[in-house]
């Protein structure tokens, strides 16, 4: 049985899909092109592109509202922290909280769950004050077998403020898929010096270092060359060789089995050999100093999600896009996209961040510009 949130005035998904109106766009540039930067109220927007682009989406990260009951302004060409007044600058409102901002993101969702291809997957960043509550929706949208990851993200570096609580320095991303098969790219990360020295401690004859892996692995086998014996020897009980003794050969040949003392046989790993470690569940991406626009997140985490989850020529989409991040970091590694985003403020600020790409990379970043 699905677990599900319950609350006042929650609509039935039928509802949702079938009463939200759509919204007619306006062209106003760049007719053709694959690229979309969409000027409107984003659940009729999606609601729109459901008539061409459902299932076509790959990738979906979202930075929506966080139910803070603030405004956010821009002020002097610089994004600012959270203003207690309206004014001229106000990029945006973030003033629904409680069942009624959980039903406005829910109602989203859904638009995106029908626009996501069956190998897509979604992102959606949030904070740690509502962030439990979203999980609980996103289990019901995306189905709790989807859930793929509950990522810890610094943002900052330790603030001392003075209040009866530990200092705040994440905030968290919510990863499902589509499917129980998603584009899944496995990115790694660097060693650090501090790696090389603990994980790769011996250094051969060339300078070159490396550390050793037990040549069986659990399961016995039954049949199959990867029981029986090799040099003498068996896998010790409960395990087996990981390749056939034949393959084993060909690594003694090569000088890539190690002997110890005792005759016991072990896999030598080159730390040149290896692209980087795996990436866990605690990222640090810390967003820029001095934003162009509020809550303006870090272009490398959006470029290291995009290169998770996607592949070149895959389409990425946005619909809280804000300053374009997630807009220029799928440019940036040859994905498609669509923007959403009702704020004049947002679209001012991430149309110059595409159009400021290196000429050296793009001669020109082409989109259709839509407006409602």
């Amino acid at each position: 049985m699905p677990m599900l949130i319950a609350y006042d005035n929650k609509k039935s998904e039928k509802d949702i899909l079938n009463k939200t109106p759509g919204v007619k766009l306006k062209l106003v540039s760049g007719k053709g092109a694959k690229n979309k930067f969409i000027q409107a109220e984003n659940l009729s927007a999606l609601k729109t592109l459901l008539d061409n682009y459902a299932g076509k989406v790959s990738l979906v990260y979202i930075d929506p509202p966080f139910a803070t009951n603030g405004h956010f302004k821009i002020s002097d060409g610089r994004a600012n922290t959270i203003s207690s007044c309206i004014s001229d600058a106000i990029a945006y409102s973030d003033t629904l909280v409680g069942a009624e901002f959980l039903e406005f993101l829910r109602e989203r969702l859904i638009f995106l769950r029908e626009l996501l291809s069956e190998r897509g997957s979604i992102y959606l960043h949030i904070d740690y004050k509502i962030g439990h509550y979203v999980k609980l929706i996103m289990d019901e949208v995306f189905g709790q077998e989807n859930f793929r990851n509950d990522i810890t993200r610094v943002k900052c570096n330790p603030k001392n403020f003075q209040r009866k609580a530990y200092g705040n320095i994440k905030d968290l991303i919510l990863f499902y898929s589509k499917s129980e098969s998603p584009v899944w790219n496995d990115p790694s990360i660097p060693f650090s010096a501090q790696d090389e020295d603990r994980l790769f401690k011996k250094i051969d004859k060339n300078g070159r270092r490396y550390t050793t892996i037990p040549l069986h692995a659990p399961g016995e086998t039954s049949s199959g060359n990867t029981g029986k014996e090799w040099k003498g020897m068996k896998p010790p009980k409960g395990r087996h060789w990981r390749t056939d003794p034949i393959a084993l050969d060909e690594l003694d040949t090569q000088g890539l089995i190690e002997w110890s003392s005792n005759g016991v046989p072990r896999r030598k790993i080159f730390l040149d050999e290896k692209d980087g470690k795996k990436m866990q569940d605690i990222w640090e991406f810390k967003d820029p100093q001095y934003p162009q626009y509020p809550t303006e997140k870090s272009l490398e985490m959006l470029k290291f999600i995009i290169g998770a989850s996607s592949n070149e020529g895959d389409l990425v989409l946005d619909c809280f896009a804000g300053s374009g991040t997630t807009l220029v970091a799928a440019q940036l590694l040859n994905r498609n996209w669509i923007g959403i985003d009702m704020s004049g403020q947002a679209v001012k600020v991430a149309l110059k961040r595409l159009s400021d790409l290196p000429s050296t990379l793009f001669s020109q970043v082409e989109y259709e510009f839509l407006v409602e």
